[in-house]
């Protein structure tokens, strides 16, 4: 007997659109992404978990075998939504966990070329960032809960009529958006990091503007303790020398790596220096610290506002009045019905299904 297959609506017909028509504007990082080994730092094919403890804190990370894990590329991505939603906010919009772009605003937001090759290595990393599976205590009270999720529920790029890839839906998990619009769990980072082509380096960046932030004396780690945070399959000894080489290199926007000892301890200082490329936060409240030798708490904030530039969008004005002011029960039924957000103009296409690097 042929097995039955349980149909489940799509979130997309519950949940209004959040339609991005934004421009240029300050990349936001989420701080919970910053510091904990949630992505692979490898190119590679990962499908070796993630399995990290500290604490009452639980992160595991399984990447599926005909994809992998979701890369430390692939978190580009969720950056540059998290960055779209915090700016909406800021102006007073109501946003979703349901959004729809067009792939160009999305690829040149990160720094990307435009070309076919890098519409494909966009549909490798959303399908990755989708078969990616998640599991976490993060952000769960006092009771020690696990949520599990992957980084994007669903996604479906639109083609038009000569097959070029002309718009992106997908949708991000509660537990991430949570996380997005609440102010305090959001630091600027500088755009200078998607320029970043090392796993390693990239990671770093993150753990800087997390813990050293602006301060003056920076932040310690001892290198064994960065090994565990980052999730790498490197041995400690090819890590550390890894971690020499960036001090060595000073990779970092905004940020002076210097290596230190204390007896038998190698440690990696991280000092902010007054060189970034772009103005990032200077304050943040209530950060928590890590489980290393620290020096102090983060004083990094939020950003200020940017002008808007026009932005190539695929859906007329029509659908999008007075640019998102249109999705003010976004996240909720409409008039006690569901809401469609089907797009009828936008024929659809099969997700590519082939593996890749990071888009």
């Amino acid at each position: 007997m042929q097995a039955r297959h349980i149909l489940t609506a799509s979130e997309r017909s519950r949940l209004l659109p959040f339609v991005v028509a934004s421009g240029e504007i300050s990349p936001r990082d989420q701080r919970d992404l910053m510091e904990r080994p949630f992505f692979s730092l490898s190119k590679k094919k990962r499908t070796t978990p993630i399995l990290y403890a500290a604490g009452d804190t639980r992160v595991e990370v399984f990447g599926m075998p005909e994809h992998g894990m979701a890369t430390i590329w692939d978190a580009d991505v969720l950056i540059w939504a998290a960055s779209q939603i915090v700016e909406a906010e800021n102006l007073g919009l109501t946003t979703s966990r349901f959004l729809r772009f067009t792939p160009y605003q999305l690829l040149t937001g990160i720094g990307r070329q435009t070309g076919a090759r890098d519409y494909g290595l966009l549909r490798a990393a959303l399908a990755r960032l989708q078969s990616t599976v998640v599991a976490t205590t993060i952000r769960n009270g006092q009771n020690w809960r696990r949520q599990q999720f992957s980084w994007i529920t669903e996604w479906e790029i639109c083609a038009s009529r000569n097959g070029r890839a002309a718009g992106v839906e997908i949708v991000i998990p509660e537990w991430l958006y949570r996380g997005v619009i609440d102010r305090s769990l959001v630091l600027a980072i500088d755009p200078a990091y998607f320029r970043l082509t090392g796993g390693i380096e990239r990671w770093l960046y993150r753990v800087a503007r997390k813990h050293a932030g602006r301060q003056h004396t920076g932040w310690t780690f001892e290198i064994g303790h960065l090994h565990q945070k980052s999730g790498s399959l490197m041995r400690p000894s090819d890590f550390a020398i890894q971690i020499r080489r960036a001090a060595a290199s000073q990779p970092l926007p905004g940020y002076r790596l210097n290596i230190e000892r204390a007896g038998a301890r190698e440690l990696l200082r991280i000092l902010p220096t007054d060189l970034p490329t772009h103005p990032v936060d200077n304050y943040v409240n209530g950060i928590g610290t890590s489980h290393a030798s620290t020096i102090g708490t983060s004083h990094a904030g939020l950003s200020g506002l940017h002008t808007h530039k026009p932005q190539l969008s695929l859906w007329p004005e029509t659908a999008i009045p007075a640019l998102n002011l249109s999705n003010l029960d976004s996240n909720s039924y409409v008039d006690g019905k569901r809401r469609s957000a089907d797009n009828p103009s936008c024929p659809s296409i099969a997700p590519f299904k082939g593996p890749g690097d990071g888009p």
